[in-house]
């Protein structure tokens, strides 16, 4: 069965999406006057990626671009005010990246966790950076350091404890403190 035009397809799968895309956009974006300017983005570009490969659903694929040609216009925006969108649920976007906050709380429970690991007994230490940290079986840690594996487990057992106490009212306190540095600095500059 050989393809159809891509103009029929268009017609036939994305145009019937219009009200439902309309209602979507007058949903999302408070600014009424751009609704009919995403609309013909979004179809302009399921046109232009439907003609070097036509999605198998359409519906998903027309409304991912309206989302995304959304966020992209508050991208550009210099100041994003809370009137452009209705509600922010739809910018629950999967990103890999972590946010500059959860970077900051991560890189100082990082030193917490080295400065608890230095103050670690040297053979607990030992152990709990072979078993935890490098991956090692007991058995292997056992035969590694000429100790038995009821020695292995113990260490562990203690070194999993004092780490455990030595960060655990320290957590509260870093995201807090990572919370204010992301708060009081300079934005950067978005270009």
């Amino acid at each position: 069965m050989a393809e159809q035009p891509i103009d029929e397809w268009f017609m036939r799968e994305v145009l019937p999406l219009e009200s439902m895309l309309t209602r979507f956009l007058q949903r999302n974006w408070r600014n009424e006057a751009e609704i009919s300017d995403l609309r013909q983005e979004a179809y302009a570009r399921v046109y232009e990626a439907a003609r070097r490969e036509r999605p198998l659903l359409a519906k998903p694929f027309l409304f991912q671009i309206a989302r995304n040609l959304m966020i992209d216009k508050l991208r550009r925006q210099s100041v994003v005010s809370l009137e452009s969108v209705a509600d922010f649920d739809w910018l629950n976007v999967s990103d890999d990246k972590p946010s500059s906050e959860a970077y900051v709380a991560a890189r100082q429970e990082l030193r917490l966790l080295q400065t608890a690991l230095d103050e670690l007994p040297p053979r607990c230490r030992q152990v709990v950076l072979l078993r935890k940290v490098e991956g090692l079986s007991q058995k292997e840690v056992a035969r590694q350091m000429g100790i038995t594996i009821e020695t292995v487990e113990n260490q562990v057992a203690k070194g999993m404890r004092l780490l455990a106490q030595a960060l655990g009212g320290r957590r509260g306190a870093v995201t807090a403190e990572a919370r204010r540095y992301n708060f009081f600095r300079k934005p950067r500059d978005v270009r």
